[in-house]
């Protein structure tokens, strides 16, 4: 019983550090799309996986939008 209340606090601290997570990442692209070198389809790219990793924090999908904002965060060279 132990365990089972461990794995789940440690499962709920685990989705809270990816929600803060996401917010960052999105402040990191805002940042770099200014003075990125970037073809008009790769900006276009960019900001569709900006917005679609905001909507998905939003509805609480945080791993999903953190996948989808490293997906820009790629094409960005931001590490």
């Amino acid at each position: 019983m132990k365990r089972l209340a461990l794995l789940a606090v440690l499962s709920f601290a685990a989705s809270t550090a990816l929600a803060f997570h996401c917010p960052a990442d999105m402040k990191k692209i805002d940042a770099a799309l200014p003075k990125a070198k970037l073809s008009a389809s790769q900006m276009s790219e960019v900001k569709k996986l900006r917005a679609d990793g905001e909507k998905l924090h939003k509805a609480g999908k945080h791993q999903d939008s953190v996948d989808t904002l490293a997906k820009a965060m790629k094409i960005l060279n931001i590490k």
